[in-house]
């Protein structure tokens, strides 16, 4: 076997995973006009004092470009408010909204929808196992 054949390619494996339980979050989630990252986005903000985008972005391990997506549309429907830091105009703090606290709300109906369906599939103690180990991956890769 090639060692640079997909099945002994980490980056492969993680992506591909990545890409087919993402599919299945879109499925549920699309049925509350979300995407998973946007529903990421309005769950870090629930009950949080307003962020930095640099913050939002540091707490989620997302570019400012793939953020900047997300929250655009956020924005535009009033699910999140936009509002001045006080030390410079280009800074800026973002923080839920009434209109976006009931969108998660709604939302996580269908989160929770897919995170059964996942559970199920993968079965539930795999699941929490594997989700121990991808945030400890996320800790110690974050490290280098």
């Amino acid at each position: 076997m090639h060692t640079n054949s997909p099945e002994n390619d980490d980056c492969f494996a993680i992506r591909q995973a990545a890409r087919h339980i993402s599919q299945l979050y879109e499925r549920h989630l699309s049925e509350a006009a979300l995407t998973p990252t946007q529903f990421s986005i309005l769950a870090a903000l629930r009950g949080a004092a307003p962020r930095t985008m640099l913050e939002l972005a540091q707490a989620m391990v997302m570019d400012r470009t793939t953020l900047v997506r997300g929250l655009r549309p956020l924005l535009h429907n009033g699910l999140i408010a936009d509002e001045p830091d006080g030390r410079g105009k280009r800074r800026r703090r973002l923080a839920l909204t009434q209109a976006g606290e009931a969108k998660l709300a709604q939302a996580t109906t269908y989160w929770r929808a897919a995170q059964n369906e996942f559970e199920r599939k993968f079965g539930p103690q795999q699941a929490a196992t594997l989700r121990c180990e991808l945030f400890r991956l996320t800790r110690e890769v974050s490290k280098v």
